[in-house]
This record gives structure tokens, C-alpha cells and sequence, in this order.
């Protein structure tokens, strides 16, 4: 399905799509996430109609203040235990399902790696823990989402995981390339587990080590640069989603960001290459993202925008930039725009990122209306805030799509299937939203089902982790308060 990359298929690359990384003049980079922004879930909850569904007050902090009140993971005290038996079958999963997402591991030299590791008996040294930590991410993969794993059992990669974390300690305090990715595998590893401040401690270690490195480039082996990249990337692609969430410090890694290539290609001896080294969904992955940033510096950052009318022209090019990114997708990776669910795991979660980043981009028309209900008069208004229900249906009306990424997105996702739903009940309570939303579906009774649907998904995920424990409990109140809102059973 997914094209392998080379330096030369990027040269082709149009600037406004994937170009949209090219060095700005001096100045503000306005394609990193602000300090100060609302775009998070728990703002919406201060919104006019949606504030009346939840009858706890809830502060914007409540979701970081629960993880960081969270207990640790008991296992990681353990005495490490493996089982080596299926390495390769875990190996392969890895490269297959889940280098994908990150592209941090080189197919070419993971044979060496390997040999290293195993001469180490898989108990020190850098390259024992990366194994490690491959064959927990692979394993992992190969078990669907974690929400669908019964309480009691431990979740599938943390013997592996166990081993490996009794290895990161040694590496705490090097300052290596090998010592960056071992951290920033530690933290993939975590965000499968539904931990979010655990894997921001280790980006937040990876982030130091990154740092260091960069601010003498010539300290990079030649040979380790293209891996720095992608390093890189993944630290800063994460700790933004985590931004957009959480009222987290910076790392400051944000500040090399025009000075640190994109990934153009590991270069290696094919006879020793175990699998594909793909990049274009990580490439796709890095334009939105700072695309999404934008979006939080000019709409939702505390200098943005206050008006729909000084809004409109800001909206059209953010809208524009989002369509020009999905010209620029290779075909394999361009989702169709219909209505049914898709069978490729990227195109989902793409299709997925691409209607959330439209959400966000157009809801702010969606609070001008529950603000006042004349707003809709204005054909633009109305217009827009069909844009934004219209892009907030189709990221909750197939809503298992969302386990196609349920390796690195499964919270993030979960936080996102949130704040869509409530503002889908919240525009259900207007009557001119309302009337939008019934263009949008069959019929009322689709939408209520719709909505339903969401509650059970996401109480699924309330074991995983305190913020969605919480998270579950607003959406069960809201929809009980909606329905009695409306009159409805």
C-alpha cells in the first residue's frame, strides 16, 4: 500500500502541501502550539448550552491534575522475565505495523542492533533496550486496542517493556543519539498504554538529549543524522498533541525546528533490511501537524481573532492549507471522502486527523451561534458552521475507525471523540444547529444514535487511564442532560 520514500521523490513536493515547513521570515514561528490557547476539550465546556449539560464545574487543569495524581506502574518494579520465542513473529509486526507511524527504527542496521543485543544477553547497553522496546511495540500491535483488553490482564508488551525499563536508567544521563531513541521508544510505548505523563517525562528527556545534540550539529556522527531527524520529528509532533490536551510546560526542542531537515531515507545494505523504510504518512503527519498548530496560534491563542468577520479571511487560508495538504498526499495515501467506513489503517487515521483539524478550524463559528442565535442569519456563519458539524459527524459516525491508530493516538483520540460529541449535543439544543445537523443525517433518531454510540466507546476507555474515566463520566451526564433538554427518551 505505502510508497517508499527517497530524497528525490521530495524535491517534487509543492510548497502550501507538505511544503508547508519551509523556513518563515524571523519572527513568531506560528506553526508550533502556543503557550496560552482554548483549543482544548475541557474549554468547551464553558460554552453556552454545553455548560448547562454537566452540572460539575470543571476546571480547564482537571485532566492534567488527575494523571499527575495517577499511581505508577507496579509492574516496572518487577524482576524482568521474556520470553524470546517469538521474537521475529514481534520483530516483523513491529516494521510492519508500527514503524509506520514513528519511522525511528532503521530497517537497515537493525540486524546488527540485534546481533549487539543478543550478545549482551538483552541486559545492557543501548541496543538491548531498543530491541526491547521493538518487541514490545510489536507485540503490542499485533492485539487490536488496548481498551478491548480485559482489567485483569497485563497489557501485551510489558514483560518486554519491564525488561527495557530496567535498562533506561544507565541511559538517563547519556547524552547519545541511541540514548535519545530509546527514550523516545520508551514513550511511544507509554502512549499505547494510555500514559500521557509518562511518555511527556520521556519526551521531555528525549527533548534535553535532542537539544544538546543540536546545538552543536558537528557532535552528530554523520552517519546518525537522517535518525536525529526523525527523532526529532516524533518528539515534536507528540509533545504538541500533548500541548493541545494539557497545560504543559515546554520543552524548548520547538527552537531548531527551522534548522532540523525532514527525513529523506535511511540509507543501508538491502541484503540486511528487515523491512520498509516508509515515510510518507510520517511526512504527511509533520505537515498537519503544524498546520494544527497554526490553527491554535491564529484562532484559539489568547491574541487570536475575537470576531466571525475578522475570522472569515484567516479561516478561508487555514481551510485552504488543510485542502492543499491532502493535494500533496502520494495516491496510496489519499482517503476517499465518502461516507463509508475505510479498510486501510492510514488512510483512517489521516481521513480522521484531516476532519478534526477541520472541526477546529471552523468552531468557532459553532460558538458564535450557541452565543447568540441571530449569528446564523449571516449566510458565511451559516455556511461554516455547517463546515464544522459536517467535519465532526464524520469523525464520530464510524466511531471503531478510531482503533486504526490506537497505537499512538488512542488518547489523544479519545480526547477528541469528546469534544466533537459535545459539540454535537450542544448544537443539537440550537435550533438553527439543529436544523444543520438534520441535513447531515438521515434522521433525528440517527443522530441520537450516533451520539450513543460514542457514550459506549468511550466508557470503554475509562479503565485506561483517569482523564478518560472523567471524560466518560461528562459525556453519560451530558447525554442524559440533553435528552431531558429535548424532551426526548
Amino acid at each position: 500500500m505505502m510508497l517508499s520514500a527517497n530524497a528525490a521523490s521530495f524535491g517534487s513536493i509543492p510548497n502550501g502541501g507538505f511544503g508547508t515547513w519551509s523556513a518563515q521570515p524571523t519572527g513568531t514561528n506560528i506553526s508550533t502550539m502556543p503557550k496560552v490557547h482554548t483549543n482544548a476539550t475541557m474549554h468547551l465546556l464553558q460554552w453556552p448550552l454545553i455548560r448547562d449539560l454537566v452540572s460539575r464545574p470543571c476546571d480547564p487543569q482537571i485532566l492534567l491534575q488527575l494523571e499527575m495524581a495517577r499511581e505508577p506502574l507496579h509492574t516496572l518494579t518487577k524482576t524482568p522475565c521474556v520470553d524470546l520465542s517469538n521474537t521475529q513473529a514481534y520483530i516483523e509486526a513491529y516494521f510492519e505495523r508500527v514503524n509506520i507511524w514513528y519511522a525511528c527504527v532503521n530497517p537497515y542496521t537493525w540486524r546488527s542492533q540485534y546481533r549487539t543485543a543478543l550478545s549482551n544477553g538483552f541486559r545492557e547497553g543501548p541496543e538491548s533496550c531498543i530491541v526491547l522496546l521493538v518487541l514490545a511495540l510489536g507485540q503490542a500491535s499485533l492485539h487490536g486496542s488496548i481498551s478491548r483488553i480485559l482489567p485483569h490482564e497485563d497489557p501485551p508488551g510489558l514483560q518486554y517493556f519491564t525488561a527495557a525499563w530496567s535498562l533506561l536508567p544507565g541511559l538517563m544521563t547519556a547524552n547519545s543519539v541511541v540514548a535519545a531513541q530509546c527514550h523516545l521508544l520508551a514513550a511511544a510505548y507509554h502512549f499505547y498504554l494510555v500514559r500521557p505523563m509518562e511518555a511527556w517525562n520521556l519526551l521531555c528527556t528525549t527533548s534535553t538529549k535532542l537539544q544538546l545534540l543540536l546545538m552543536a550539529p558537528s557532535r552528530i556522527p554523520s552517519h546518525q543524522r537522517e535518525l536525529v531527524e526523525r527523532i526529532y520529528w516524533n518528539a515534536l509532533l507528540f509533545e504538541s498533541d500533548l500541548l493541545a490536551e494539557l497545560d504543559l510546560p515546554h520543552s524548548g526542542v520547538v527552537q531548531f525546528e527551522e534548522n532540523v531537515g525532514l527525513p529523506c531515507g535511511f540509507e543501508g545494505d538491502e541484503s540486511e533490511q528487515v523491512g520498509r523504510d516508509e515515510l510518507w504518512y510520517f511526512l504527511a503527519e509533520i505537515a498537519l501537524r503544524r498546520l494544527l498548530n497554526r490553527v491554535s496560534q491564529l484562532i484559539y491563542s489568547k491574541d487570536s481573532i475575537a470576531s466571525t468577520t475578522s475570522l472569515d479571511p484567516v479561516v478561508a487560508e487555514l481551510d485552504y492549507q488543510l485542502s492543499q495538504w491532502y493535494e500533496s498526499l502520494p495516491l496510496p495515501l489519499q482517503f476517499p471522502f465518502t461516507r463509508n467506513a475505510l479498510q486501510d489503517p492510514v488512510q483512517t487515521v489521516l481521513r480522521l486527523r484531516f476532519f478534526a483539524c477541520r472541526t477546529i478550524i471552523y468552531r468557532p463559528y459553532i460558538l458564535a451561534v450557541l452565543d447568540n442565535e441571530q449569528a446564523v442569519l449571516d449566510p458565511a456563519v451559516r455556511e461554516n458552521c455547517h463546515k464544522c458539524l459536517e467535519a465532526s459527524i464524520r469523525q464520530l459516525e464510524h466511531i471503531h475507525e478510531h482503533h486504526a491508530g490506537h497505537m499512538p493516538y488512542i488518547w489523544q483520540g479519545a480526547l477528541s471523540i469528546v469534544s466533537q460529541t459535545l459539540l454535537i449535543m450542544g448544537a443539537s439544543m440550537s435550533p438553527s444547529l439543529l436544523s444543520i445537523l438534520l441535513t447531515l443525517v438521515p434522521h433525528r433518531e440517527a443522530l441520537d444514535q450516533m451520539i450513543n454510540d460514542v457514550v459506549i466507546e468511550v466508557e470503554r476507555y475509562a479503565t485506561l487511564a483517569p482523564s478518560l474515566s472523567l471524560s466518560s463520566e461528562i459525556l453519560k451526564e451530558a447525554e442524559v442532560r440533553r435528552r431531558a433538554f429535548l424532551g426526548t427518551p
